[in-house]
């Protein structure tokens, strides 16, 4: 089998599929793991895919010239977000200032990027997404824009920013900014599938999903027979303890402190700021160039001096990859064979997941 990079290794970010002028390479997605396969029957041996693939081309990474911690002044934004609400008034006034803004919605039963013109679109793209996305279709897209001389903000996963830059091109990156975000790691959206469909629900039916509320972790959905609901439940429990990550996930090469976008985003776990603020949610904010400050200078935020060494204990990926779990063998080998997600889950974690049925229990007995 011919792949453009090894299978455990490939991070899922498409570049080198949608830069095939021959459609010669497709991404076989398992649950495990992504696999960019090629098709020797149509390859014709361009070199375009080792070209734009990071693992071959590795991006520059840099290290922060900037640290500090805050969020929106607007409190709708801030309210509406995981934590601070910074990437919300970042991409707001980049578009008020004449840009365009590619980044991560869930639309159509996919976690897929779209260009966004108007502060409106913004809100679809708020909260945190523990899956991992798609940019299958929006590096073309992407180029175009700066290819017709327009500012361009992209916001995704360092491994999603490495692809847009190398698949733009160094003479584009002129007008290019973007922000990485801190990533634990993604698991495949297929295994996300999985798990709906053992409840009778499926991402084609499900309206709005979000996966956390501050810091409060878990599923929320609203279909079209049920409203917004949450708990503490299998699959976060699995992510949380990196159990559901793609093999790649666990050899990182983005989790450390130093960068590949103009800006770094993620909680500022560990703040030193009064309660109330760390209840409404503090973004931890790194710039690692010129462009970076100047996205920070145009936004209607709130900024302050940030303990950086607390910073990063506290933000593990700004120091190495999640481990991988003991058990990660043990739970996907019994997803394959046909167990249901929360089996596999009880097998790897009984205490865990049985304080959550109790936790459970007692809430639904306090309700009454």
């Amino acid at each position: 089998m011919n792949t453009v990079c090894p299978p455990d290794c490939c991070t899922g970010c498409m570049a080198c599929s949608d830069v095939c002028p021959v459609s010669a390479i497709s991404i076989r997605e398992r649950i495990s793991c992504y696999c960019a396969q090629v098709d020797a029957s149509k390859c014709v041996d361009c070199g375009l895919c080792m070209k734009v693939c990071q693992l071959h081309n590795p991006p520059e990474l840099k290290e922060p010239i900037v640290c500090m911690e805050g969020w929106a002044k607007d409190e709708r934004i801030r309210a509406h977000a995981s934590s601070g609400g910074l990437a919300t008034a970042l991409a707001a006034a980049f578009l008020r200032n004449g840009g365009v803004v590619y980044t991560c919605v869930f639309r159509d039963g996919e976690f897929a990027f779209v260009r966004m013109e108007r502060a409106s679109d913004l809100e679809t793209a708020a909260g945190s997404k523990y899956v991992k996305s798609t940019m299958r279709g929006a590096y073309a897209p992407v180029k175009k824009s700066l290819l017709e001389n327009e500012k361009v903000l992209v916001i995704g996963l360092p491994c999603q920013i490495a692809g847009v830059k190398n698949f733009v091109g160094e003479k584009l990156q002129e007008r290019l900014y973007t922000i990485d975000l801190i990533c634990h790691g993604t698991p495949a959206p297929e295994l996300l599938e999985l798990y709906l469909r053992q409840r009778g629900k499926s991402l084609k039916t499900v309206r709005e999903i979000s996966f956390r509320n501050k810091d409060c972790f878990g599923l929320a959905f609203a279909s079209a027979q049920k409203g917004i609901s949450r708990s503490r439940d299998a699959y976060m429990i699995a992510f949380l303890n990196g159990l559901s990550y793609t093999e790649n996930c666990y050899r990182c090469a983005y989790a450390r402190y130093e960068r590949v976008g103009d800006i770094t985003l993620g909680d500022s776990w560990g703040s030193d700021l009064p309660g109330e603020e760390q209840r409404k949610g503090i973004s931890l904010v790194l710039a690692q160039s010129e462009k970076g400050r100047e996205l920070l200078a145009m936004a209607d935020i709130e900024l302050c001096d940030v303990d950086i060494d607390k910073a990063v204990s506290a933000n593990k990926q700004l120091c190495h990859p999640s481990k991988r779990p003991a058990q990660r063998d043990e739970f996907m080998d019994a997803i394959r064979n046909g167990k249901r997600f929360d089996w596999a889950l009880w097998k790897c974690y009984p205490r865990q997941c049985a304080k959550q049925l109790v936790k459970k229990a007692l809430i639904v007995f306090c309700r009454r």
